[in-house]
Parts: structure tokens; sequence; C-alpha cells
């Protein structure tokens, strides 16, 4: 016997899942998988075993839930999921409660109900079947983090008091209650918005948590929902909609949606009906120096999905500018994880061919922060930052406009005045500044490396 287990990292929504699994009996379990579900399937290839379950910890909210389009793709699964909480689901499951058990090979796997971060929340405790009492490691999916813990307030106001105090009794009652030698397999990594400041690393071990995870410090429920609350980043517009859509059961596509390849001309004629949104994922430097106008500035990163969701309508179409045609496979996953599924098509032949079709062009001029440092006084300085962020620090004389406000608040500011953005590297600015142009900003520059630049020229800073 030889146990499979594996850690699969989806950057930009942070997300983590896992295969876990015995090479001799040849079957594997997935946990939490994302809508680009060949990675599992090739993984699964490469380690010669079959996906015969599919385990969610809970219902997402940060994400588009793979389980129905991998099971689609593997006829011998089945998906697993909690019914604990009263959750209800639109779609075939298998139910889950406190206490199931599944063996694979000699890896028993239980289930055990933590809710907090939502009603049903499950994580699954892993041990040698012939010592279940002695786990070695959990899969904690949204419940515990290294050095945090999910959030208790992604269903409103109406539920936040009593999912903080379920979320306390369980990290105080369950995890707490672990050997220290047990590992924590957390279903988010440093960056996600479910959890304040998740540490860098992609797994702990309870005696670590412990004595250092901020949320294991408190003997007092209120307390905790106090700090808890104090500390969370703003919630993302799109979770509730991912929340309902994975409930209800994400369309099953089959494959990565079909995105039609449009010459320039036909592209000019689609972006004048007015119907799609126009996306630039090319780098900030190669938006900066000539883009459509009109177009927003979606840097093809894994940072695309996240912000995708925070600022896309989902029932528009959206018309892609590539940094090259065969980036289209990945550009479109990077849209799939947050649930954007309609594409009017992709512009042929990138920028080059828009340029040799004789169609006009714009620019975002870009400011080195050592300029800001000099001329700084002339611009309207915008830093589009989290709260968190600007909190532990900002450019001097610089004005907060969370990025994700930033449209609605943008009428409190000078449209004639020259402006320049800036984030933690340049990727937000530059979407930030795409969003000001689209609002009329007559003078708007991009400072690329943005406050790391700036820490590291050593320039002042202000609190």
């Amino acid at each position: 016997m030889s146990l499979v287990f594996e850690r699969i990292q989806t950057e930009g929504i942070a997300e983590l899942s896992y295969l876990l699994g015995d090479d001799d009996e040849g079957i594997v379990a997935v946990f939490d998988p994302t809508p680009d579900v060949d990675k599992y399937i090739e993984l699964a290839r490469e380690k010669n075993v079959s996906i015969s379950h599919i385990f969610e910890t809970h219902i997402h909210a940060d994400l588009m839930s793979g389980a129905r389009e991998l099971c689609a793709r593997v006829d011998s699964a089945k998906i697993y999921v909690s019914h604990e909480g009263g959750a209800q689901y639109g779609f075939e499951t298998q139910k889950l409660y406190d206490g199931d058990t599944f063996t694979f090979g000699e890896t028993l796997v239980t289930v055990r109900h933590t809710p907090g971060h939502t009603p049903e929340h499950i994580s699954f405790e892993v041990a040698e079947a012939e010592s279940p009492e002695k786990p070695w490691g959990v899969l904690t999916g949204d419940s515990l983090f290294v050095s945090s813990a999910g959030r208790p307030d992604l269903l409103g106001s109406a539920h936040t008091k009593q999912l903080a105090a379920q979320q306390f009794r369980t990290l105080s009652e369950y995890f707490l209650g672990l050997p220290d030698s047990v590992i924590i397999h957390p279903g988010h990594g440093a960056g996600s918005p479910c959890g304040a400041d998740i540490g860098d690393r992609l797994q702990s071990t309870i005696g670590y948590e412990r004595a250092n995870n901020p949320f294991l410090q408190f003997d007092d429920v209120e307390k905790f929902t106090d700090y808890a609350l104090r500390t969370a980043p703003p919630v993302p517009t799109y979770y509730p909609r991912m929340k309902k859509l994975n409930a209800e059961g994400p369309e099953i596509i089959g494959n990565l949606p079909t995105v039609p390849a449009i010459p320039a001309k036909a592209f000019q004629s689609a972006i004048e009906e007015g119907k799609s949104l126009l996306v630039d994922t090319r780098s900030m430097l190669a938006f900066g120096g000539g883009h459509i106008p009109g177009a927003l500035n979606l840097g093809g990163s894994p940072s695309l999905s996240i912000w995708a969701g925070w600022l896309l309508d989902p029932a528009k179409p959206v018309l892609l500018v590539l940094e090259k045609d065969n980036a289209l496979e990945e550009v479109v996953k990077l849209f799939l994880r947050t649930g954007y599924m309609k594409f009017a098509g992709y512009l042929v032949g990138g920028i080059k061919a828009w340029e040799a079709a004789g169609f006009p062009l714009e620019q975002v001029p870009q400011l080195s922060v050592h300029e800001i440092q000099r001329n700084g006084a002339k611009f309207q300085l915008l830093d589009v930052r989290g709260p968190g962020e600007w909190k532990h620090g900002h450019i001097p004389g610089a004005q907060h406009f969370f990025l994700p406000e930033l449209r609605e608040k943008s009428a409190a500011l000078d449209k004639t005045k020259p402006t320049a953005v800036y984030c933690a590297s340049g990727y937000r600015a530059s979407l930030a500044a795409s969003i000001l142009k689209q609002e009329g900003f007559a003078d708007v520059h991009n400072v690329p490396g943005s406050w790391q630049a700036w820490k590291k020229a050593g320039f002042p800073v202000e609190k």
C-alpha cells in the first residue's frame, strides 16, 4: 500500500484542493475542486489511480465549485457534500454527516462537522485505519487556516453572531482538542478574502497554531467575535452570487467555454454594438503603451479571477484582447474560476492586428516612484489597495479609494487634474487607471512597482 496525497494550489483565488487515496486499490478522492478540472484528471492519471469520490467541505462563496464538472468527466465518481446545518442542494449528492467514515487502503477519513464559516461546514480528519483515535492530519477547508480562521460574516448580519459563536466552539473544542502533532491542510493560502491575514505557509500543525494563531488565543466568545469581525477584509461583491450558484449546482460545460476568433474590423463592430465588456488581459506596461479606447485592463495573471469577480457583470459577454492568441485557454480558465462563462470573442492577432487595421489607440503613461517622490504634489495621488494595506502605511499625500469602490466614488475627484494611481505592485493600479479613463478622467498615470517599489526605494511612509 502507498498513500497518495497531493495538494493542488490555485493561485489568484489562493485555493488549495487535495487528492487523497491509495495506489494499491487504485482510487483517490478529490477535495474542493475548482472548475478547471483537467488538472485533477491529469494528476490522477499520473499517479495511476481513478477518481472515485469528490468531497466538498462547504458551499463555497469565493469560487465556482468544480464538483459537478469533475463528476461529469469521471463516470465512476460521486459527489459527497455536508447535509449538516440544514444545507440544501439543487443537484444529486451523497449526504455527509458528522462521524461518517471512508477508507482508502489503510487510510481512514472521518467527517467532522466544523460550523462557523458556514453552518454546514465540515472538515476531514485523516488517520491510519488501524489507529482511528490517532489522527495525523485534518483537511480544515475554510474553518482553520495558517495563522487565521474562516470569517463568520458571509451570510449577512442576521447570521453573523450565531456563526461566530459556532466558529469559536469549533476552534476551541474541536481543533484545540486535537494532538499538537496533527498536520492541518487548509482550503486557502495567503491572499484569500475568506480569512484575515492568512499565513504564507500552505500547511501547519495544531501545536504551532495553538501557540501562534491569534484566533486560537480567546477564551471568551464576545472577544473572539469582535476580533473576527474587526480583522476581516472587505467581502467581495461576487460572494453571494457564488454561494447561490454552488448550492444550486453550476452548469456542466463539458470543456472550456468556446471563444470565437474575431478579426479586427468585426471586433470593432462588436465593440460599437455595446453589448459586451471589453477586457484587455495584457500586462500593465503593454496596456499603458497602447490599448483600445474604453478597455478595462485585467491582466492575465492569476489575480484576474478575483478582480473579474469583483468588477464584471457575469450577465454580459466578454470581448478579449490577449497578450498572444495562444494564451486564450489559460485566460479562460482564470475567468471560469469565478463563474464567467460568456465570451463574445477574442481579437485575432491581438493589438498588432488592431494597429494594422488603422484603428485608434489610447495610452496610460507610467510614472516611476522616483517621479512621484520628486513631483507628487502635481498629481491627484490615489491608493487603491485594501483598507488593511492602507492602514499599515501609504505614500504621504495620497487619498484612499478601495478599488471595488473607485467607480462609484470617483465623482468626488477632479477629473481635470493629472491623476496617478498606485497599489501594491501596479496590477490593481493599472486596472484602476482603466476604470478612471472610462469615467472620463483626462490625464491618468499608473505607477509600476507601486508601494513595493516605494518602500524599497526608502521613501517616507505615512500612517
